[in-house]
C-alpha cells in the first residue's frame, strides 16, 4: 500500500503541490478580494484585479521556488505566468459579471466558483507553457 501511495505522489507531485500552492494563493486572493470588496468599498471588479495580481505574484514566486524547481529565465516566465493569470483574470471577471450581475448571486460565493474555475485552467497553460524545461 505504502509503495501505491509513493508512486502515485511521485506521478502525480506537481499536481499535489500546484494545489497546495495555488490554495494558499487562492485563499490570498479571496481574503484581499473580501477586504477590498466588503470592508473598503472597492467595485467587485476592481477589487478581483487587484487581489487576482496579489494570487498570482506570490504563486509564481512558490511555484517556481518549490514545486517546478526552475531558476532560469525568470523574468521570462513570469511574464508568461503573468499572461495566463491576466486570461485568468478575464474568466474571473466574466464569471463574477454573469453571477453578480446577470444572477444576482452571493459575491463571495461567485467569487469562490471563480477560484475553483480559473485554477484548473491555469494549471494546464502553466505546467505546459509557463513551466516547461527548456
Amino acid at each position: 500500500m505504502r509503495q501505491l501511495i509513493l508512486k502515485l505522489y511521485f506521478k502525480f507531485r506537481n499536481l499535489i503541490l500546484y494545489g497546495i500552492i495555488g490554495s494558499c494563493s487562492s485563499f490570498l486572493d479571496f481574503c484581499v478580494y473580501t477586504l477590498l470588496s466588503q470592508y473598503v468599498g472597492i467595485h467587485y471588479i476592481a477589487s478581483n484585479c487587484i487581489s487576482v495580481l496579489v494570487g498570482i505574484t506570490t504563486s509564481f514566486i512558490l511555484n517556481r521556488k518549490y514545486n517546478f524547481k526552475v531558476n532560469d529565465h525568470t523574468g521570462r516566465r513570469f511574464s508568461i505566468f503573468l499572461m495566463v493569470g491576466f486570461c485568468g483574470m478575464l474568466l474571473s471577471n466574466l464569471i463574477l459579471y454573469v453571477g453578480i450581475d446577470q444572477l444576482q448571486y452571493n459575491q463571495i460565493v461567485v467569487k469562490l466558483a471563480s477560484i475553483v474555475l480559473v485554477v484548473f485552467f491555469q494549471f494546464i497553460l502553466n505546467k505546459y507553457i509557463t513551466f516547461r524545461v527548456r
